[in-house]
């Protein structure tokens, strides 16, 4: 790799801090180091993430994370091209931290800064793992964004569709809140579902009804609370059967609305007739292996390539955030000392704001 780039990159968007190299060039990359540091214990009491405590552990940990991944590279500074870091979207106070410790670092070396939307780092994370061209279709399946993305190129996306309420890993979340489950919510309610029964609660698969790609998850979540609350009601508490059924349940629509809209989305992706058909998931909730199990399904019927990255580069991580910067660097994009941390930032800035976009601007 004579003309190869290596890209450090920094990752602070919610309550993970990540550092990363990566080497390579546009669709043949490799990650010569990756650190990320949870936060679990600072906010399991809370019941999820508290943004001023993410902040401040980001504040405290990134300088640690940026060493430790240039140990594990065996590099130095001097070997770096440019420092990518996550410019948005987030919580503001965790992105802030993120791209004023990527500045210094930028500032202290000479370094060219490349700042990178978090939503491009999942988009692009199978360019980085499997090295595929372009146009494919990617589900982002996160926690805090659901949407289908067409992705004709590094800075070339259109929505086809996407959450207009709470998203999957949001609805994951509530859903463990509400029965006792520790957080995060979607490793525990799918370790509950396995011992469940699915069928025992009929509870909607929102918006099947409609036409198009959109997605809405309140409801069910909704549908859940009143299911549990009857339960305490008529028997006074939940067994852990219960528990079980309701998570199985809760499960089995959260796949069955995935499935179906995916469909969709990819009826419209297969209208171009693309050489190599690619659907591609990533974001927290690609590890859920019913979720994933299901969209293999949908993609296997209509003959495109499925491909879900490891878990470790699903969940967020500065890897994806290092290639990423790869990619625009590579162009010849770069920032300068004013980049901007974004609480919000649409890939497809074309297309009109979700219904749940809030007055601050489209989630996503």
């Amino acid at each position: 790799m004579d003309d190869a780039l290596t890209i450090l990159a920094l990752e602070s968007s919610c309550d993970d801090t990540a550092a990363a190299v990566v080497r390579g060039r546009p669709g043949a990359a490799q990650v010569l180091a990756s650190v990320v540091q949870g936060q679990d214990d600072l906010h399991q009491a809370f019941g999820g993430v508290v943004p001023e405590i993410a902040a401040r552990a980001h504040a405290e940990r990134l300088d640690i994370c940026v060493k430790q991944a240039l140990t594990q590279a065996n590099l130095t500074f001097s070997d770096i091209d440019a420092v990518a870091v996550t410019a948005g979207p987030g919580l503001i106070g965790g992105v802030l931290s993120g791209v004023m410790c990527a500045k210094g670092i930028a500032a202290g070396t000479g370094l060219p800064l490349v700042g990178v939307n978090h939503l491009a780092g999942h988009a692009l994370t199978p360019r980085l793992t499997d090295g595929i061209g372009f146009p494919y279709l990617m589900l982002l399946v996160s926690g805090g964004h659901c949407q289908f993305l067409l992705v004709r190129g590094p800075e070339d996306f259109s929505r086809l569709g996407g959450t207009i309420d709470d998203a999957p890993g949001e609805a994951f979340d509530k859903t463990a809140r509400l029965l006792g489950l520790p957080q995060p919510g979607g490793p525990s309610v799918q370790a509950e579902a396995e011992n469940g029964d699915p069928t025992r609660f009929a509870f909607p698969r929102p918006l099947l009804d409609r036409p198009g790609c959109d997605l809405s998850f309140s409801g069910l979540k909704t549908a859940l609370l009143r299911a549990r609350d009857a339960l305490i009601a008529d028997k006074g508490g939940l067994t852990e059967q219960d528990r079980a059924d309701l998570c199985a349940s809760f499960q089995a629509a959260v796949v069955d609305v995935l499935a179906e809209k995916t469909r969709r989305a990819l009826e419209v992706y297969l209208t171009d007739k693309p050489p190599e058909p690619v659907l591609a998931v990533a974001g927290g909730v690609a590890a859920n292996t019913a979720i994933r199990a299901s969209l293999e399904t949908v993609s296997a019927d209509v003959g495109a390539r499925f491909i879900a990255p490891p878990l470790a580069l699903c969940t967020d991580n500065a890897a994806m955030i290092a290639y990423t910067g790869l990619e625009r660097f590579a162009t010849g994009k770069t920032d300068d000392l004013t980049l901007a941390a974004r609480p919000r930032w649409p890939l497809d800035t074309a297309s009109p704001a979700l219904v749940g976009g809030g007055k601050k601007g489209a989630k996503a």
